[in-house]
C-alpha cells in the first residue's frame, strides 16, 4: 500500500525480505539465512566433531607424515571445511574420517584427541 499522498505510479516496496528483483534481465541471488556472511548454524554434535578435528589435525602436525597421515590430515581438512561451510558434515564424510581414523590408528591411538575425534564421529554415525 501507498504511502498517503503518494501517486499510484512506480513501485513501493516496504519492508522486504529475501531477493526481490524488479524489471527485465534481472539475476537474484538469495543466500538465505547465511547473510552478511554469517556462519551457518552447527548442531551441538557437529560443533563437537569440529572441536576435536581441529585439536587432531594441531597434534597431526607433530605426527611422523606416513600416507595414512596425510590421508587422515587431508580428510580432517575437509571434514572442518564441510562444517564450517554448511553447519554439518555429511554422513558420506563421516564414513571417509571414520576410515581415515582406522587406517592411522597406529598414530591415532596415542593421542587423546584421536581418542576424541573417534567419539564425536562414532556419536554422530551411532556407532
Amino acid at each position: 500500500m501507498a504511502p498517503s499522498g503518494a501517486s499510484d505510479k512506480g513501485i513501493h516496496i516496504e519492508n522486504a525480505q529475501g531477493a526481490i528483483s524488479i524489471g527485465d534481465h534481472n539475476t537474484v541471488t538469495h543466500i538465505g539465512d547465511n547473510v552478511r556472511g554469517a556462519a551457518p548454524a552447527v548442531d551441538p554434535a557437529q560443533e563437537e566433531l569440529l572441536r576435536a578435528v581441529r585439536t587432531l589435525r594441531e597434534d597431526l602436525d607433530r605426527a611422523v607424515p606416513t600416507p595414512e597421515v596425510q590421508a587422515l590430515t587431508t580428510e580432517l581438512a575437509d571434514t572442518e571445511g564441510e562444517i564450517t561451510g554448511t553447519g554439518a558434515a555429511a554422513p558420506g564424510r563421516l564414513a571417509r574420517l571414520r576410515t581415515a581414523l582406522t587406517d592411522a590408528s597406529a598414530v591415532v591411538g596415542l593421542l587423546s584427541s584421536g581418542a576424541a575425534a573417534v567419539q564425536a564421529v562414532g556419536a554422530l554415525l551411532g556407532g
